[in-house]
């Protein structure tokens, strides 16, 4: 009798489903059990996403060679480009149809968010170095080992890769939908997102009709340069689109998004380099979010909110967010500076932000990562040409 065996995408919807149902009768203390484990579990994830990005990247640069460089700089102007694209293509939707449907004038301070339940105990992690430190010194590493005749270090740096690789598959794989049952289980339970969606449903509906057109026209480009159905494409991503939806981190999702888009057809070597580099300067489904709720907010309260600023707000968007990857809210929070100097946004309207962004995080890194697929696909085929 054959072993059944139930894939990663089934496990995460009912994990989702699960989670949802069980939230609305299960009592806080069972709850907050599952609270704790998330607790844990996110630290855990914390520590692991620097040493995947220095394990995955570090040999993939060294194993290109010289063409590493090359590929960095197409790989960031590529990804910074769609990041832009999505923003203003956000802009000029919401130009066009926020105005029907916002009434201005609403109060700000009638929106509040929800605590969640707090773990019965949490156990602190800390990573060896932040999300950018560890890109930097892969960097570094792989440039520097491309260069090396040398095969001593080179042979470290793939067996450094193989245990990430292994930690990947037999901790974080199989522990991922009990995480993501969890943090469903207690949105449910606590009714955290549900008053704000009620408010913004509209606005919410645009958004997510933004980010599926987003990713057709960037499965669309792909399938340009690997002839092949852009539909195909994308469904095969769909496992790194739920793992996002639950998660909320595009750096948490690495491991997903890396093995579908090598089912894609992108070589290991491409997709090691691209994918965990994309999950911290891909930001289009960040950035499509941010704006459209800032644009709701100023038109809802009669700001200002003309073309040049918002074209100066989105291109340092794209880049002040490259820092946040990594953490559930990271964008928002990383553009709450930006926000409030060149956007003119005080606490209140601040506040709002937050609770939207975070309403939605889920969908917003989902495009993200979901798209991170299509810029694997791209850098494969325009490298492989040279």
């Amino acid at each position: 009798m054959k072993n059944f065996h139930i894939g990663l995408l089934p496990r995460i919807i009912i994990a989702i489903i699960s989670g949802i149902l069980f939230g609305n009768f299960l009592p806080a203390s069972l709850v907050r059990l599952f609270v704790t484990f998330n607790a844990i579990f996110s630290e855990f994830l914390n520590f692991c996403i620097p040493l995947i990005i220095v394990g995955l990247v570090t040999i993939a640069i060294a194993d290109i060679g010289k063409g590493a460089g090359r590929m960095l700089v197409i790989t960031a102007l590529i990804a910074y480009g769609a990041t832009l694209f999505s923003g203003f293509l956000s802009y000029f939707t919401g130009m066009t149809v926020f105005p029907s449907l916002i009434a201005p004038g609403i109060p700000l301070e009638k929106i509040s968010e929800s605590q969640g339940i707090l773990p019965y105990f949490s156990v602190g992690i800390p990573p060896l170095m932040n999300v950018m430190t560890a890109l930097v010194l892969a960097f570094t590493l792989g440039l520097g080992l491309a260069q090396l005749k040398s095969e001593v270090l080179k042979n470290a740096a793939r067996d450094f890769r193989e245990i990430i690789i292994r930690t990947i598959s037999a901790v974080i794989l199989p522990l991922l939908p009990i995480y993501i049952f969890g943090i469903f289980l207690n949105m449910t339970h606590n009714g955290q997102v549900f008053g704000i969606l009620m408010v913004f449903i509209k606005i919410i509906g645009v958004i997510f009709l933004l980010h599926i057109f987003l990713l057709i026209f960037q499965y669309s480009i792909a399938a340009l340069f690997v002839h092949k159905n852009p539909l195909k494409l994308l469904g095969r991503m769909m496992p790194a689109y739920f793992m996002a939806l639950g998660t909320q981190s595009s750096a948490a999702t690495i491991p997903v998004t890396l093995e579908q888009t090598r089912k894609n057809g992108a070589s290991a070597d491409i997709a090691g380099f691209v994918i965990p580099l994309c999950a911290t300067i891909h930001l289009s489904g960040s950035t499509l979010k941010i704006v459209a709720c800032a644009l709701a907010l100023m038109i809802m309260q009669g700001m200002p909110h003309d073309f040049s600023l918002f074209a100066g707000f989105i291109f340092m968007l794209g880049i002040t967010m490259v820092a946040a990857p990594g953490v559930p809210g990271g964008a928002i929070m990383a553009s709450l500076g930006i926000l409030q100097s060149m956007l003119g946004f005080d606490e209140s309207a601040q506040a709002l932000m937050i609770a939207l962004y975070i309403a939605m995080d889920s969908f917003g890194t989902a495009c993200n990562v979901t798209g991170d697929g299509a810029i694997a696909l791209i850098i494969d085929k325009v490298m492989g040409k040279k």
